[in-house]
């Protein structure tokens, strides 16, 4: 029974992966400005998010006793989708999809310097490793439009690594009823920076099936982490990386650039390192935000 629910979480994990990794060609796919998307997704995923909240019975739980940590997290979380669709908009989804996949390691570091959780040493060398690969790819679009939505794509990463840390050091912090209202503050935004109902009607269908699909991928990551150790749910996660430059290339014909690629394996290699056991550098103290 513990391997079906070992194998039921990793098919779950896996599913999410390739959801997730739906995000670059949902965006890429309509006319709409990187702002309508925005609105658009919100919009739907609102709804969603919140009717699973309903469904689940966990209304209160999940929203009416959020605290400042819950609000918290959702502007965190704001910032951050903006910032993650927005670069789809100006730069290539391999780039994008490769430095927001070092998130773990950037993570790690937050983690030492804001809660003084001491990582491994294979974590410190997998996030030079993973430092060293972000730089290759921002040097690679030098001069041109798409460093600022690789720089964008490293907000988000830095965004996502704060809501770890802030999990973490406050694990009782719910966290679907933060994302519906991450969802929520991007609306009045969104709508003052662009013209959602000048997008057309099959445009809107295409963004309420990307807010179906970012739904369905939350709650499977959720349900996932249920059933597996973090540390290789965690892994396992990383698959969206490969999955979405692979939907990239047969979908959108994007081939990365040479940087791209090169960076990318050290990225990559920098996360399987630092998923790796290792020697602590230094003794950590109890988890908490000064």
């Amino acid at each position: 029974m513990k391997h079906d629910t070992y194998f039921a979480g990793l098919l779950l994990m896996l599913g999410s992966a390739l959801l997730f990794s739906t995000a670059g060609i949902f965006t890429k796919a309509v006319e709409a400005s990187g702002w309508e998307v925005i609105f658009w997704r919100a919009f739907f995923s609102a709804i969603l998010t919140a009717a699973i909240i309903l469904w689940r019975g966990r209304w209160q739980a999940e929203v009416t006793r959020m605290g400042r940590r819950g609000l918290l997290a959702a502007v965190i979380g704001a910032c951050g989708t903006a910032a993650f669709l927005s670069a789809f908009k100006l730069t290539g989804v391999a780039n994008v999809a490769l430095i927001y996949s070092a998130t773990p390691l950037v993570a790690a570091l937050l983690a030492w310097v804001l809660l003084r959780e001491a990582p491994g040493m294979t974590m410190l060398a997998g996030a030079a490793l993973g430092i060293v690969g972000i730089l290759a790819i921002l040097a690679g679009s030098l001069g041109e439009l798409s460093l600022i939505g690789d720089l964008l794509a490293l907000v988000m990463a830095l965004s996502l690594a704060l809501l770890f840390v802030l999990y973490r050091a406050w694990p009782a912090t719910p966290s679907m009823g933060p994302m519906a209202l991450s969802c929520v503050l991007l609306l009045p935004v969104a709508a003052w920076l662009s013209e959602p109902s000048q997008t057309p009607l099959g445009e809107i269908a295409l963004m309420a099936c990307f807010g179906l699909v970012f739904a369905a991928a939350s709650v499977m990551m959720f349900e996932a982490a249920k059933r597996m150790p973090s540390g290789q749910a965690g892994l396992i996660s990383t698959s969206e990386t490969p999955f979405a430059i692979l939907l990239a290339w047969l979908i959108l014909n994007e081939v990365p650039m040479l940087a791209t690629f090169i960076g990318g394996a050290l990225v990559m290699a920098g996360v399987l390192l630092g998923s790796l056991p290792g020697k602590r550098a230094q003794p950590g103290s109890e988890p908490s935000i000064t």
